[in-house]
C-alpha cells in the first residue's frame, strides 16, 4: 500500500477542486458559508445562470462533514418554495439535469459513508445530460466512493474512463481536473 494512501481519505473527501475557481465570487461566499448551503448559494444552484462546473465547485467548497451534513436538504427544500417542483418525487422524475447534479453531489458531501441515493441522483442527471465532462466526473467521483471498500484499481477506473472519453464536452476547468486527477492517479498501482 502506498504511504500516501495510508494518510488520504476517500474519493469525496480528497477531492478539493473548488480550489480551481478561486477568482469566481460566489466561490468566496460558499468560503465564508460555514460548510452551510444558505439561499443565496440554494439559489445560485438553482439558477439558469452560472455554469455547472462553478456550481459544482461551490458545492465542492461546502465541503463535507465527518458527523454529517442537511445541505441537499435545504437545496430540496428551495427548489420547493420556489415552486420549481411541487413535490420531491416530481422532482426526481422530472428533474432537470443540473438540478439533479446538484442534488446528487450535495447528498455526497452530506454523508460519505452512504452515497448509494446520491449515486442514484448522479445516474438520473447523467441520463439527461451524457456529454457533459462535469456530469460524467461527477458521477464517477460518487461511483468511486461506493468502489472505495472493495476495489482500488476500480476506484482508478471509474474516474479514469471519465478522462479518456475524448467524446465529452470539455465543460470543467482545467486546473480542476488536474485536482481530481492527482488525487484519483494515486490508486493507478492497484491495477494490474
Amino acid at each position: 500500500m502506498s504511504c500516501v494512501l495510508c494518510f488520504a481519505d476517500s474519493p469525496i473527501t480528497s477531492t478539493d477542486f473548488w480550489t480551481a475557481y478561486k477568482h469566481e465570487k460566489i466561490i468566496e461566499k460558499a468560503q465564508n458559508a460555514g460548510g452551510v448551503l444558505t439561499t443565496e448559494l440554494a439559489d445560485f444552484l438553482i439558477s439558469k445562470k452560472g455554469k455547472i462546473d462553478v456550481k459544482m465547485a461551490v458545492i465542492n467548497c461546502l465541503s463535507w462533514d465527518f458527523n454529517g451534513k442537511k445541505n441537499a436538504q435545504i437545496y430540496l427544500n428551495r427548489l420547493l418554495e420556489k415552486g420549481i417542483y411541487k413535490t420531491s418525487q416530481e422532482f426526481r422524475d422530472k428533474g432537470k439535469a443540473g438540478h439533479l447534479l446538484c442534488m446528487a453531489y450535495l447528498k455526497a458531501m452530506d454523508n460519505y459513508f452512504e452515497v448509494f441515493e446520491a449515486y442514484e441522483w448522479a445516474e438520473l442527471a447523467l441520463a439527461k445530460n451524457q456529454k457533459s465532462y462535469t456530469f460524467n466526473i461527477i458521477n464517477a467521483i460518487i461511483h468511486a466512493q461506493i468502489l472505495f471498500d472493495s476495489d482500488w484499481c476500480l476506484v482508478f477506473m471509474a474516474t479514469h474512463s471519465v478522462r479518456i472519453n475524448k467524446s465529452l464536452k470539455r465543460d470543467m476547468n482545467e486546473e480542476a481536473i488536474k485536482i481530481i486527477f492527482d488525487y484519483m492517479d494515486l490508486y493507478k498501482d492497484y491495477c494490474e
